[in-house]
């Protein structure tokens, strides 16, 4: 999700995650229908486990800045539970931590589009904090057939399934890779951190193997080097 979104927009965030996840909740209930909840990363907040396995319960401040995203899909989670237990909605949730790949909003918030911009852009790369916090990065080919797997395999109902690359890497050495990658001369500028941000993030990803025999298959050069050259061709396209 875009900080930018859910921090401009908390009520919102919070009922599209609330009653937007109640009413299809109500359509599968309705139609019979397998059901699959898109939840984060961010239902672990700012962890004090390394890496996070599913069974973790996290660590959560329901009242800070990121708390609308955080809540709203840890209530998403809970109300997709709730709805199997009483009404026998056969549900999967897929806990997504940092995908990116083409097509990303410009302007989204998120680290990879931002420092993509920024560089490309001939702007300073901006970092909140040192950079030694960190993220682990998935690219969207490798989500999108993990999502496949939870969704079509037998099995699985009631299932909660981390997906994420666990390769971790800091927020400043992401902004290197991507200087290099663009051959940007962008500066670094460093901002004062921000409030309840994470300071690690890395998903454990032994269920994924063992119940949907996947592991991401891109390396985050491989997949920077794939998604650059669609923020390029759409950077030049706003210049112009």
């Amino acid at each position: 999700a875009s900080p930018k979104d859910y921090l401009r927009h908390p009520i919102h965030t919070m009922k599209v995650s609330s009653l937007g996840t109640l009413y299809t909740l109500g359509l599968a209930k309705m139609h019979g229908a397998r059901y699959v909840l898109a939840s984060s990363s961010e239902v672990y907040g700012d962890p004090q486990v390394h890496p996070q396995p599913e069974q973790y319960w996290g660590h959560v401040n329901p009242v800070g800045p990121r708390s609308v995203y955080d809540e709203a899909k840890r209530f998403a989670e809970a109300l997709c539970v709730a709805y199997k237990k009483e009404h026998g909605v056969r549900v999967r949730i897929a806990r997504i931590f940092n995908c990116y790949g083409p097509r990303m909003r410009l302007g989204d918030g998120r680290a990879i589009p931002t420092f993509i911009t920024q560089a490309l852009q001939g702007e300073p790369l901006t970092i909140y904090g040192d950079g030694t916090q960190t993220r682990s990065f998935c690219y969207v080919r490798d989500l999108v057939e993990a999502v496949y797997r939870l969704a079509t395999r037998e099995g699985l109902n009631g299932e909660v399934v981390n997906i994420g690359n666990p390769d971790e890497t800091t927020i400043l050495g992401l902004a290197q890779k991507i200087k290099a990658l663009t051959r940007s001369s962008s500066p670094l500028a460093f901002r004062p951190p921000l409030e309840d941000d994470p300071r690690r993030r890395r998903p454990d990803v032994a269920k994924a193997r063992d119940l949907l025999n996947w592991s991401p298959s891109t390396s985050l050069e491989e997949g920077l080097a794939m998604t650059i050259p669609w923020f390029r061709e759409h950077a030049e396209r706003v210049r112009r």
